[in-house]
């Protein structure tokens, strides 16, 4: 596997939904919800890591990954562009841990979610009452698949055809990991592991057999891209992996009297997301050609009120 450089751009497109839910709220575990939801969105428009539109490199081509789950650090509503990180109605913070000697991400109890599916939610009444421009998301775990392509002989046997392989890239700022599964396959780390560590899962088939096949790495640092339009009046900490943008077509207003669940879909670009160098100039992804991959993981995110 050629050296993997992670991008996690997110620009996250958070759809926020005035849901109206015919059902009895007293009966909803206390009231009304804020709900959000994932969707991967390979039309949505690819953006780097300034949220301005990234045409691919020449020399270079992509391909839509198919997201399985994705796991969120940090989660915060920002009512305008100067809030500071932190400084607006901060919802989430998933568990961390100091066993593996630094603080660091407890890979344990880590929540995942995948198309369409609800990822985080609180009742209203934990929100405070306000008009939030802002979303701030900080992706930890992200689960795909992809797929290569293979022209070479091993020991004598020729091998051609495309196969599908699995990756597993854990970009929050540091994550401690007992074992994970890619796929199939279950590796252990007992460790930290800091942004950027990734697992790949593929089986290839030669005269009829299945060989399945497993690795790991870490991208180089600094090598994760995170998309904040924000940045000049808003930074984040390298590393963090909050991606920030704006709700559309207009702010998430939380009056503290809503009586139905508000649902926000945080719709996120996977437009060619996966992408390489295209040594061969075929559109086709060959590691075993030395076509390293430069960028892995979301390319945009964009809210928007349904």
């Amino acid at each position: 596997m050629p050296t993997v450089r992670f991008a996690c751009l997110l620009l996250l497109c958070a759809a926020v939904t005035l849901f109206s839910c015919t059902k009895d709220v007293s009966n909803n575990n206390g009231g009304p919800r804020l709900i959000f939801v994932f969707h991967f969105d390979s039309t949505q428009a690819r953006l780097n890591n300034v949220g301005q539109p990234s045409p691919m490199p020449a020399g270079h081509a992509g391909q839509h990954p198919k997201f399985n789950t994705m796991s969120a650090h940090y989660l915060e509503l920002a009512p305008g562009p100067l809030t500071a990180l932190g400084a607006g109605a901060v919802l989430y913070r998933a568990p961390e841990t100091a066993v593996g000697g630094s603080n660091a991400i407890d890979f344990s109890k880590a929540a995942f979610a995948g198309q369409d599916q609800e990822f985080y939610s609180l009742p209203l009444s934990q929100v405070a009452p306000g008009s939030y421009e802002w979303l701030r998301l900080s992706l930890a775990y992200q689960n795909y698949d992809i797929k290569y392509y293979v022209d070479t002989v091993i020991s004598g046997i020729p091998i051609q055809g495309e196969f599908g392989g699995t990756v597993a890239s854990f970009i929050g700022f540091n994550t401690y990991i007992s074992s994970y599964k890619i796929k199939q396959q279950q590796l252990q780390v007992n460790g930290n592991r800091r942004q950027g560590y990734w697992g790949f899962e593929t089986v290839i088939n030669v005269l009829g057999q299945n060989y399945p096949l497993s690795s790991s790495g870490e991208a180089p640092a600094g090598a994760t891209t995170v998309v904040n339009p924000l940045f000049a009046t808003s930074p984040v900490p390298a590393g963090s992996c909050v991606v920030t943008a704006a709700f559309a077509p207009g702010k998430l207003v939380i009056t503290g009297n809503e009586t139905n669940d508000v649902k926000v879909q945080v719709s996120l670009s996977v437009n060619k997301s996966f992408e390489w160098e295209d040594r061969i100039p075929d559109g086709k992804w060959q590691p075993g050609k030395q076509e390293a991959v430069v960028d892995m993981g979301i390319r945009g995110m964009v809210p928007k009120v349904l």
